[in-house]
């Protein structure tokens, strides 16, 4: 535990990539199961999460995130999107991926499977898609995480125009909208913000024991 905290230390919003060092496949598929086994409610995952390699695309990202050089000088940039309109057919998969994972019947689950659909139908499309945009921040939680054990900068953003990302990306197209991007990487030498102490709030100020 002394290491996950020295590597919470070390972790910072990284502002300038080392765009020579690229990170390893083997580190990506790391993050990409961390990422994978995040919590979610219920474990629905309402989301996709997109990486984005080809350069043109990310200089067009690019002009969608206030110019933030992140953008192409990072190794990978990843975009979490959440599902618009998540309901019934998305319960359904996922009852169907239990299923088959732990050799259980659908029936067998039904009344588990009605009251999710239940509680779902009950919001309202506002609700929906705010409760699915907010799976996407546990999703990156557990990349923040993964990524500093390995020495990996991540930059987490939410520094840009959602419409035009998804238009860019074909996100809209496919009932998705982009809530955060993550610019994954090595840091450059020059980037002095590496150096500037952390500041947080005190355990006295943040937290209350009742």
């Amino acid at each position: 535990m002394n290491s996950f905290i020295e590597n919470q230390n070390w972790r910072y919003a990284t502002k300038k990539f080392d765009s020579s060092k690229k990170i390893e496949s083997q580190d990506i598929d790391i993050l990409k199961e961390a990422v994978r086994l995040s919590t979610s409610s219920y474990g629905l995952q309402p989301y996709k999460i997109i990486i984005v390699e080809n350069p043109d695309l990310r200089t067009s990202l690019q002009q969608a995130a206030w110019g933030q050089s992140q953008i192409v000088e990072a190794s990978h940039l990843m975009i979490f999107a959440n599902d618009v309109n998540f309901g019934p057919e998305g319960i359904d998969s996922y009852f169907k991926n239990v299923s088959e994972t732990r050799n259980v019947t659908m029936e067998s689950m039904s009344g588990y499977m009605n009251f999710m659909k239940g509680t779902i139908a009950a919001f309202t499309q506002e609700e929906r898609n705010n409760w699915s945009a907010k799976q996407t921040y546990l999703a990156l939680g557990n990349l923040l995480n993964a990524a500093a054990e390995l020495k990996i900068d991540v930059t987490p953003m939410e520094g840009f125009k959602a419409e035009q990302v998804n238009e860019i990306t074909g996100l809209d197209k496919l009932g998705y909208n982009a809530t955060l991007l993550a610019t994954l990487g090595y840091r450059h030498i020059e980037d002095a913000t590496q150096h500037f102490a952390k500041v947080r709030k005190s355990n006295e100020e943040l937290f209350i024991t009742l």
